[in-house]
């Protein structure tokens, strides 16, 4: 695998922000011609390096439990486990390694994950799953698959630019008050559309790289402009070249109980700023936290860690009782891909048809 070049490392870290700027301003940033910049944006989507999905707000969807599952399936029932947990309407993202698995699900009720977690351990598909459910109106995932922070830091530039984003918070409602958020049956429509647009496009031959908010319709421009539907850009960690010698090439799942006393915000101050450690993915449950981050299989320079705050014991502050999975990211395979177009199926159409 060849490595990256340094306007490809840079184009990605612009992507990776997923801000709606406009195209000069992303030049400006990147500080190359707009023929490479084109030409390195178009080779990152169809080398499958990155990939673009329109996250949904729980909440005005009528979702606004999140379940993430870490689990360990049985080897000689991975398969099974694979279509257990994609077969659930909720499950939105489901990545399987070798020995690992984690997924991500929408609920309606507080009562679904418990169902959930029930089916999988009647079905005896894999060891107790760690579960993590949080009511996603609040700061609950303040970090949610976004891999900017790391990469950025991998590229060794100076500072992000959106990182972190997160899933859900406070909900922006209309001028009459909260009670009136929720979905219209057009804006249904418009939300139904937008989530399923990257996938219309590659069904209609377009590339990745063309299925950002540019040129979108004034309703799915004021669903983004709201808050209910952000458009994000993903990182594919498995199929990342090496840039500079280093390479993002394990994925790590921390979890554990927080001590009396620990704010999440500090943690994750610390980790980003002493550490330098970004996780992509940070959950605050009620009784434990789930953290995810990717390493490096290859040793970190001495000189480079000679300013850092080591990692383990930094997360020994804050959290007890800290279980931690590790794989490679190649071994890893996404079955269920951040389809939140699964979250609102196709309305059937009922009523009198002509002879």
């Amino acid at each position: 695998m060849r490595a990256l070049t340094d306007s490809e490392a840079r184009v990605i870290a612009v992507l990776l922000a997923a801000r709606p700027d406009h195209e000069r301003e992303r030049l400006r940033q990147v500080g190359i011609p707009r023929s490479t910049y084109h030409a390195v944006r178009r080779r990152a989507y169809e080398e499958g390096w990155l990939r673009d999905r329109y996250i949904p707000h729980p909440v005005p969807l009528g979702l606004p439990w999140i379940t993430l599952l870490v689990a360990r399936p049985y080897a000689d029932r991975s398969v099974q486990f694979t279509e257990a947990v994609s077969s659930d309407p909720g499950n939105v993202l489901l990545w399987t390694g070798a020995q690992a698995a984690v997924a991500a699900f929408f609920h309606a009720q507080a009562s679904e994950p418990q169902r959930l977690l029930q089916r999988l351990e009647s079905l005896r598909l894999a060891a107790p799953p760690l579960a993590f459910t949080v009511l996603a109106d609040g700061p609950t995932v303040p970090v949610y698959f976004d891999f900017e922070g790391l990469w950025s830091h991998l590229a060794g530039f100076e500072g992000t630019l959106e990182y972190p984003h997160g899933l859900g918070g406070a909900v922006a409602g209309e001028a009459d008050g909260p009670e009136a958020v929720g979905l219209t049956a057009h804006q249904r429509w418009a939300v139904r559309e937008l989530l399923r647009r990257p996938f219309s496009a590659a069904d209609q031959g377009r590339g990745g790289h063309l299925v950002g908010p540019f040129g979108l319709p004034y309703s799915q421009r004021r669903l983004l402009a709201r808050g209910w539907i952000t458009h994000r850009t993903f990182l594919e960690p498995s199929r990342m070249p090496p840039y500079q010698g280093r390479a993002a090439d394990q994925i790590v799942l921390i979890s554990g109980t927080p001590r009396p006393g620990a704010r999440p915000e500090v943690l994750f101050a610390t980790l980003t700023r002493e550490s330098r450690v970004y996780p992509f993915l940070f959950v605050v449950g009620p009784t434990r936290w789930l953290l995810g981050a990717l390493g490096g299989s290859t040793p970190t320079p001495v000189e480079s860690r000679a300013d850092r705050r080591p990692v383990l014991p930094t997360l020994r502050e804050y959290l007890e009782g800290i279980e931690i999975v590790q794989e490679s990211a190649a071994s890893f395979t996404s079955p269920v891909d951040h389809r939140y177009d699964r979250l609102i199926p196709e309305e059937r159409r009922t009523g009198p048809t002509k002879a």
